[in-house]
């Protein structure tokens, strides 16, 4: 498939402010992600621009959302409450006829897919460095956010990610993939080897087998 669409943006109003949606279309979609970046960072991170490069080609329409925060030029991301209030408002103009739609993010991103997600009728939680605890405090998890999602649900997470490792994480109902020795970006130390090429290539290929499960 051929990508018709690359980097188109448009601004929506949402309860929280104006929020920002950048597609990359697929020639003929069967199924849209929407991604939304961390409290950290913006669409720009290279796992969010891997998966916008690489899933149209599997007939995937990505939607890369920034929260009005962003938009505005904040540096401070707001509380979760406002977030979600974002990815209410926003998730309209994400909504195409006949397509269903993955909800996903990075980070923070990826905790507000998982609360909105069954609410939204996502098909789907994509989450991306999932911060199961602030770094430190495994007392303080975040996990009863991930394991409530109430849809399908794959988590990426870096093998030596400090918000949370993959053997950190609680059993449940969803699908764990493990990025080896990479960190909450996905960055991977030199001495394991490992590209940053290749690091986004593995979670492009997961995240692609998996949604492509979901049309199964």
């Amino acid at each position: 498939m051929r990508v018709t669409r690359s980097g188109t943006a448009g601004t929506v109003e949402t309860a929280a402010g104006e929020a920002r949606i950048t597609w990359f279309g697929a020639e003929a979609p069967w199924i849209v992600l929407a991604v939304g970046h961390g409290a950290g960072g913006g669409i720009e991170a290279r796992d969010l621009q891997g998966l916008a490069a690489a899933l149209p080609a599997r007939g995937v329409s990505v939607a890369l959302v920034e929260q009005p925060w962003r938009v505005a030029g904040k540096k401070l991301a707001p509380a979760p409450r406002t977030l979600d209030a974002g990815w209410r408002g926003l998730w309209p103009a994400l909504e195409k006829p006949g397509l269903p739609v993955v909800s996903g993010g990075r980070s923070a991103g990826a905790r507000v897919a998982c609360r909105t997600a069954a609410e939204l009728g996502a098909r789907a939680v994509l989450a991306l460095s999932f911060p199961l605890h602030p770094p430190g405090r495994p007392e303080k998890s975040r996990a009863e956010e991930l394991l409530g999602a109430g849809v399908p649900t794959l988590v990426v997470q870096g093998g030596n990610d400090p918000f949370g490792k993959p053997g950190e994480f609680p059993d449940g109902t969803y699908d764990l993939v493990e990025v080896e020795y990479a960190d909450h970006g996905f960055a991977v130390p030199k001495k394991a080897g490992t590209t940053g090429g290749q690091v986004v290539e593995v979670i492009t290929d997961a995240v692609g087998g998996w949604i492509g499960g979901l049309g199964e």
